[in-house]
């Protein structure tokens, strides 16, 4: 699971590309300003960076260069400037891509997805892409799902859903936070929602539904996954 270091004066931006990163798998540490960047990177070992540019204390161009004395790690950089001059001196001091606001958070995906492909860090087999929990197993990358060998079909949400308590065994989550990571923060509905969901997983994936042995619940807290083993760690 690749690490990324996000640096961004704007908190709300920071927190936007964070859960969207997060909800695809990757860990994600955050700054806020261009001395941060730079002491989070000498600090981490991050797989890649994303740099703002203007940014108090030091901006982004002089914290990538910062940054260069130690380490070869991919930095994106995000600026509100288009001018071909601005791309070519982040160039010039260590970026490795640039990406102009406002910006769709698709296009920053693809970004992270090629320069980690790049430099490696995510060299995976296909193997690599299966999660499995006992009998369950999900490929992420052909969004398929087994159950004891047998071909499942889930529907997108079910997967999203699955995914996510698979890539975090142990760890409790309510159903305000099931809401926000699998159906976004402007999603209009109540908890009963997450509950029908995990009641289909279970019918789907479970030996014994009424009595489930992965998908558990946290009695007036929330769902997690009891289980794992094999497939990413």
């Amino acid at each position: 699971m690749a690490k990324i270091l996000v640096v961004d004066d704007e908190q709300v931006l920071v927190k936007g590309i964070k859960f969207n990163l997060e909800h695809e798998g990757y860990q994600v540490e955050v700054g806020y300003d261009g001395e941060q960047a730079v002491e989070l990177a000498r600090e981490g070992s991050f797989d890649l960076i994303i740099l703002d540019l203007m940014m108090p204390k030091i901006d982004g161009l002089q914290a990538c260069m910062r940054i260069r004395e130690f380490s070869n790690v991919p930095i994106i950089m995000l600026t509100a400037r288009s001018e071909d001059t601005d791309k070519i001196i982040g160039f010039e001091y260590g970026a490795d891509d640039y990406i102009t606001k406002p910006f769709n958070i698709l296009e920053v995906k693809a970004r992270i997805r090629a320069l980690l492909r790049r430099s490696g860090a995510t060299e995976q087999k296909q193997s690599e892409n299966v999660l499995t929990a006992g009998h369950i197993k999900l490929d992420t990358g052909e969004r398929s799902a087994w159950k004891s060998g047998r071909s499942v079909d889930l529907t997108a949400k079910e997967f999203d859903l699955m995914e996510l308590l698979m890539r975090n065994p142990g760890r409790v989550f309510s159903r305000e936070n099931l809401l926000n990571v699998v159906w976004g923060y402007e999603y209009i509905g109540d908890y009963r929602t997450v509950d029908v969901h995990v009641r289909r997983l279970r019918e789907k994936l479970e030996m014994d539904p009424a009595n489930p042995e992965y998908i558990r619940t946290k009695w007036g807290v929330g769902y997690y996954l009891a289980n794992r083993s094999g497939g990413q760690n």
